[in-house]
């Protein structure tokens, strides 16, 4: 009889295709059974009324490290993924980039005792050096993180450049992550809100426009699929955009469109009153309940692959540093984004099966970690969440684990929640709060295995 390290009893298992009662059995910190009646183990967990999920692997994350870790490091960041039930991460700093091989190895040296989740590594592509591509793949990177207009210090890619980096992608068998903002329309945008004297909250929607927006994804998603490369465009703001996207994805691309939950939840005139608690790019593009619906309805029909949270935190201190134009963009978002899914499936905007297809299933399959993660499966991962999707409670700064210490979802009451986290059969995270030591370990990416 084999001996089980671990078994999780009478849960009901969440798969894409639908959910049952089963025991699961772990091994060697891998799934080695799912059944009735499993014996035979020296520790067993009652998982009876919850629901046993896969943890969540969010795909687009920012923890500042090394960088600016008075923003976010990774063991903040790393404790508010445990404790909301996301296992796996995928992070890229903007304040130190990943540019050639020798960073890498760096970069994941320096963190390997630093994550409480298992974590891979992005690199950024930097216009004129393609020829970087084909070693950082192999040596591991995660993905491209591409950008069309210069932010955070980091230089856009315009067309030219982006279809260099494109090729060099597909002939290495890569993938790139694509923020998409067509940078000759924020600047001329900015120039005139600045020379108009603007610093109000509602700059950010005309800067950051969406012409700007739907323009680059337009632009960049044909590419993709012309120069056969496979690729991801961040954070799909509104509907027409990922029309955009269905329609070249329609024509052939390998074309990936990935949500988060502030196109979903929040209202683009919040920055009127909100100001820099609102910067983040693209911004908020909803301006009423209906088109909140309709982005949860492409995330439903798959047209919205995948959700990530492109957590990208501040503090309530520095957010309020200076003049809008100059503080950082981005919101913190670990501690939230797997609470607002399931409650979006307490609602009806999405099922259980829902949740686990766009923040375990479709992430780990779209970076090539799905021979471990995203899935309740024989031979993956324990990585494990058992869920009260009865449960209430009201999201708050006060109990954020990111080194952010808010949320702008603050005082939103959510169904559902997280009652354990367990990161290879082990338990990493309990009502709300990290346990243990951190475990977490570098993932190498798909190139290097």
């Amino acid at each position: 009889m084999t001996q089980f390290e671990i078994t999780i009893r009478n849960g009901t298992i969440v798969t894409p295709q639908g959910r049952r009662r089963a025991d699961v059995g772990v091994v060697d910190g891998r799934i080695a059974a799912i059944g009735k009646n499993i014996d035979g183990a020296a520790r067993e967990v009652d998982a009876g009324g919850l629901l046993v999920m896969p943890g969540g692997v969010d795909t687009h994350v920012h923890l500042m490290d090394p960088g600016d870790p008075t923003r976010e490091d990774f063991p903040t960041g790393s404790a508010a993924a445990g404790a909301s039930g996301v296992t796996t991460i995928i992070e890229h700093s903007h304040g130190r980039p990943v540019r050639s091989v020798e960073q890498l190895k760096e970069k994941a040296a320096y963190l390997a005792d630093r994550s409480h989740v298992d974590f891979g590594l992005a690199a950024h592509a930097w216009p004129g050096e393609a020829d970087h591509v084909a070693p950082l793949w192999e040596a591991g990177v995660s993905f491209f993180k591409v950008f069309t207009c210069t932010t955070h210090g980091i230089p856009g890619h315009d067309a030219g450049a982006l279809r260099t980096h494109l090729t060099a992608t597909a002939e290495a068998g890569a993938v790139s992550l694509l923020h998409c903002e067509d940078e000759s329309l924020t600047a001329v945008a900015e120039e005139v809100l600045r020379s108009e004297g603007r610093d109000d909250g509602g700059i950010l929607s005309d800067w950051r426009n969406r012409d700007a927006e739907l323009v680059a994804a337009a632009v960049a998603s044909l590419l993709v699929r012309r120069t056969g490369a496979r690729a991801t465009i961040a954070h799909v703001s509104n509907p027409e955009v990922a029309s955009y996207l269905q329609a070249e994805r329609e024509r052939g691309g390998r074309l990936n469109a990935e949500g988060c939950p502030q196109y979903f939840l929040l209202r683009e005139d919040e920055a009127l009153e909100q100001g820099a608690l609102r910067k983040f790019t693209p911004p908020a593009r909803a301006r009423s309940a209906a088109d909140e619906e309709e982005m949860w309805t492409l995330l439903r029909r798959g047209i919205l692959t995948h959700m990530s949270t492109d957590h990208a935190p501040s503090t309530l201190q520095q957010k309020n540093a200076g003049s809008i134009w100059d503080v950082h963009f981005g919101l913190p978002g670990l501690d939230s984004t797997f609470s607002i899914l399931l409650d979006a499936a307490a609602r009806g905007s999405l099922s259980y099966e829902d949740v686990v297809r766009v923040y375990s299933e479709n992430p780990a399959k779209i970076y090539g970690l799905d021979d471990r993660k995203g899935r309740i499966a024989v031979g993956r991962d324990a990585d494990i969440v058992l869920v009260d999707p009865t449960a209430q409670r009201t999201l708050s700064n006060e109990t954020v684990l990111s080194k952010a210490g808010w949320t702008p979802f603050d005082g939103r009451t959510v169904t559902g929640r997280v009652m354990q986290t367990y990161l290879r059969g082990e338990l990493i995270a309990e009502n709300g709060a990290v346990v243990g030591e951190r475990s977490g370990s570098f993932l190498p990416g798909a190139g290097a295995r």
